[in-house]
């Protein structure tokens, strides 16, 4: 049993296509995600009824539950870091980078066992650890990544209606089912492409799979 911790799940975009990749090659995962909207964990659970669900801080928990995991996935609130923060910075209230991204960051690498992955957008400053960047994201991982993580791409942002129904279609759900408090297309916009979360995944059992075979050789 691969045990896999999401935190910042949001409804699970990079969660979406596991099980696909899981069923194929043969193994179980048990995944706890960790989202602190309760409308976006209620339809998390909802998505993916298989999993553990729990409502609460992610940066918290993970201090508290490393240990417990064979793969980390954190996708920590990219506002502060965005290139947008910097072209808004006359119109908007501005904030200082919040730098919980790069504990975790510090934290995976140097203190966790198992492989890790950390999602962000790429930032308006040069960033403070090297990172792997794919299209429009960076990704701080001991994972080996390929170049091309998904051959899907969707441009051109706006705020209008149709722009959600978009990305009702290109993430393949339903974002009108979400009645909290964050913009819609907010959230739309934050989830991670599944094809990008389907790749990583398949790098990391590839690489689960290769150690497990060298242990069996071993012995």
């Amino acid at each position: 049993m691969i045990k896999i911790l999401n935190l910042y799940s949001c409804i699970g975009g990079n969660r979406y296509k596991w099980d696909e990749v899981a069923k194929e090659i043969g193994v179980e995962i048990e995944v706890t995600a960790i989202e602190l909207d309760q409308e976006l964990a209620f339809l998390y659970q909802e998505r993916f009824p298989n999993d553990k669900v729990i409502c609460t801080d992610a940066h918290q928990y993970l201090l508290e539950h490393y240990k417990e995991f064979n793969l980390i996935w954190s996708s920590p609130p990219c506002p502060t870091h965005s290139r947008l923060a910097l072209s808004n910075k006359n119109k908007l209230k501005m904030k200082y980078p919040d730098l919980k991204l790069y504990e975790e960051i510090l934290f995976l690498k140097y203190m966790f066992d198992g492989k890790y992955v950390v999602e962000n957008v790429i930032p308006y400053y040069e960033p403070l650890i090297p990172a792997q960047k794919r299209h429009r994201h960076l990704y701080w991982t001991n994972l080996n990544l390929p170049n091309v993580l998904s051959e899907r791409t969707f441009e051109g942002f706006s705020k209008t209606d149709n722009e959600v129904k978009k990305l009702c279609e290109f993430h393949d759900y339903d974002f009108y089912k979400y009645k909290g408090t964050q913009r819609r297309d907010k959230v739309a916009r934050n989830l991670v492409d599944y094809e990008a979360g389907k790749t990583i995944f398949k790098s990391f059992l590839g690489m689960e799979i290769k150690k497990e075979q060298k242990q069996t050789t071993l012995f």
